[in-house]
């Protein structure tokens, strides 16, 4: 193994979580900071809970509300399209208006 090449190694590196959770394990830094680990992780936890760093879920739900209010407003112009079509096709059939 070649010298002076290699990072030091840590025996004892701590590990600290977001919900205040430690724990340590070998690494080449001695403190190492996580937003989850298998104690707050919705997957161990059983829990949905969203870890919300600088916003990034409110801009997500902001968009996901956008775009249902825009599918929402297109299905209601196609659906009064469709109304005021088939009371073309009504008139027609009636004779009211000449196709």
């Amino acid at each position: 193994m070649r010298q002076g090449i290699h990072p030091k190694y840590y025996e004892n590196a701590t590990v600290i979580c977001a919900c205040g959770n430690t724990w340590t394990t070998g690494a080449t830094v001695e403190v190492i900071h996580t937003d989850v680990c298998s104690a707050c992780h919705p997957f161990f936890t059983g829990e949905q809970r969203i870890v919300d760093t600088a916003g990034q879920v409110e801009r997500f739900l902001r968009r996901i509300e956008a775009k249902e209010k825009r599918i929402a407003e297109v299905r209601a112009q196609q659906e009064a399209y469709r109304r005021r079509k088939e009371e073309e096709r009504k008139k027609l059939r009636r004779g009211e208006i000449e196709g």
